[in-house]
């Protein structure tokens, strides 16, 4: 099917040719109008609505069916009904404009619309009976607006994302020059301090400027060693020792600071051992990237500072240490004098010996570190060592041992033993002090109560048991007293001397016997009564009750040498 010969173009009508010229001006006033507003900035389905309501007003015909490339395929973009045959037809047109046949039999015409980068869709009209030439003229250039103005609002909408993509960009770009100005003057001030020389309180002073929050910087055990900002508690809390190392650990299982509860923390580990943390207060949650930056980089700044201040502390320590070790061994005094005088310690005046040892799951650093807390907290000059597997410290006067232990708990948690010796007036005599100090500590981690201090003084029988002349005579002593049941012991595997020894620390009392020792009252009857048969012994003579009592804590004393 083609339009209409080209003679009825130029169809004159009852009015003659000037009313037909004017008739087609104002066709084509209407056409430009149509062409004007399809690309005042409409999109897409505003230019396809315009277009379907202009078809009519150009010609006697209607629109059938609208398709545009959607996705790469031609898709429907009208509310008509489905139309199977027709989509077959408009695909098989393969981008030029063509007929289409309709089941009515009516004209039907598919108006290709061209774009920059191939076929954008068509526009299909229909009328009764074929239409004009001028008609068709007036189509086919309406089907090109239509295109022209689909390939300007997707020129427009490209350049309205990329306009979109820049400003984001330039949104990006300017945050991160923003953040980078920030972190500059954070890596500014924070390096300042760090050449300044100003140490802890400078750092958290720094941090506290930089975010606005309080800032404290604890050590690995809860205590604080530097607030800046307002609220600092008083007195500052401090969590039980089991606590802190559960929250150690936790912050120790990430690369980055963690929220515990109010605060922000970062740990200070430098390398494999935690120095200490730093903390921001945030009770509101206001803690962002440029605090969380700032709190990362004080870090650093901190771990430097505490890192510094250790290997200061592991010079002084060692030399500290030597001298310990040749005064508790023996030395000259006027050589010992002179050192001492070079670290800074008076070794003049009375001075005794301590020596500590700890739970397992406590390192040496950390219980000599705790031990030189507690000292210093009773304003006692010291200095500090290790010696076969215990702590040693050597203290001007001579503290209140359960004070000292009580902060030796407090810092290091679980359980310990002290030892102390007795007075020193001189170098010489630090290696008799080191000496009871040992004994002391070790017969308090052999007594019934290993946990806890006891000092030289306070032995009493142990110390006659201790002197180291008569040792044989105490050895035989045990053996003719508790022999026969040290024997019936090794060869049964039971405990008939641990059993005697408790009933005797109770006073003779069952019931106190008993739960000490988390048996039966009949299995400790029981036990008794073998004692008596196989020692032959009478526990209700005073005599020998008396000499098992001493043989028994003898036996405590020397341990396996009996």
């Amino acid at each position: 099917m083609t339009p209409a010969a080209a003679g009825d173009g130029a169809r004159e009508t009852p009015q003659g040719p000037h009313n037909w010229w004017r008739g087609r001006r104002s066709t084509l006033r209407g056409l430009f109008a149509v062409s004007t507003m399809m690309i005042d900035g409409r999109e897409a389905d505003g230019i396809i609505r315009l277009a379907v309501t202009s078809v009519s007003s150009l010609s006697r015909c209607g629109v059938k069916a609208v398709y545009l490339f959607i996705g790469g395929a031609l898709r429907r973009r009208d509310d008509t009904e489905p139309d199977a045959e027709l989509d077959r037809q408009v695909r098989l047109l393969d981008g030029v404009s063509g007929p289409l046949v309709l089941p009515d039999g009516g004209w039907c015409w598919g108006i290709a619309l061209p774009g920059l980068e191939g076929l954008l869709g068509y526009l299909v009209v229909h009328a009764a009976v074929e239409p004009s030439k001028d008609e068709f003229f007036l189509l086919e250039a309406l089907g090109r607006q239509t295109a022209g103005a689909l390939v300007n609002a997707s020129l427009h909408r490209r350049e309205r994302e990329h306009a979109l993509e820049l400003q984001e960009l330039n949104g990006r770009l300017s945050a991160s020059v923003a953040r980078l100005k920030q972190q500059t003057h954070v890596h500014e001030v924070l390096g300042d301090i760090s050449v300044s020389g100003a140490g802890e309180p400078g750092i958290a002073h720094a941090v506290h400027q930089l975010t606005s929050l309080p800032v404290a910087i604890e050590d690995r055990f809860g205590n604080l060693r530097a607030w800046a900002g307002p609220g600092k508690p008083d007195p500052y809390p401090k969590h039980q020792a089991h606590r802190r190392e559960e929250l150690l650990r936790r912050a120790a299982a990430v690369p980055h600071p963690v929220r515990e509860e109010d605060r922000v923390l970062s740990l200070v580990k430098p390398r494999y051992e935690v120095l200490g943390l730093l903390a921001l207060v945030d009770p509101r949650r206001t803690v962002g990237s440029h605090e969380m930056f700032a709190l990362e980089y004080g870090t650093t700044v901190l771990a430097q500072e505490l890192s510094h201040l250790r290997n200061l502390a592991e010079v002084e320590l060692r030399l500290h240490r030597d001298l310990v070790d040749d005064l508790i061994t023996g030395t000259d005094d006027e050589s010992a004098y002179a050192r001492a005088d070079a670290l800074g310690h008076d070794l003049r005046g009375a001075h005794c010996v301590i020596v500590v040892r700890w739970g397992e799951e406590q390192t040496d650093d950390a219980v000599a570190e705790a031990v030189g807390r507690a000292v210093a907290s009773l304003r006692l000059s010291s200095m500090i060592s290790r010696h076969s597997g215990a702590v040693v410290l050597l203290v001007s006067g001579c503290p209140e041992g359960d004070t000292l232990h009580r902060l030796l708990s407090e810092n290091l948690g679980g359980a310990g033993a002290t030892g102390i010796g007795g007075r020193c007036d001189r170098p010489g005599d630090f290696p008799r002090s080191y000496s009871e100090a040992m004994r002391a500590l070790d017969i308090r981690r052999k007594s019934g109560s290993p946990h806890g201090v006891t000092t030289f003084d306070q032995l009493g029988l142990y110390r006659i048991l201790d002197s180291g002349r008569n040792r044989a005579e105490i050895v035989a002593y045990v053996r003719e007293w508790l022999g026969r049941l040290l024997d019936y012991d090794e060869h049964k595997n039971t405990d008939l001397v641990q059993t005697l020894a408790q009933y005797l620390e109770c006073g003779g009392h069952y019931d106190e016997t008993a739960s000490a020792l988390v048996i039966h009252r009949s299995t400790l009857r029981y036990r008794l009564g073998r004692i008596r048969e196989i020692a032959d012994l009478d526990l209700n003579d005073v005599d020998s009750r008396l000499n098992l009592h001493v043989a028994t804590r003898a036996w405590k004393v020397l341990g396996s040498s009996v």
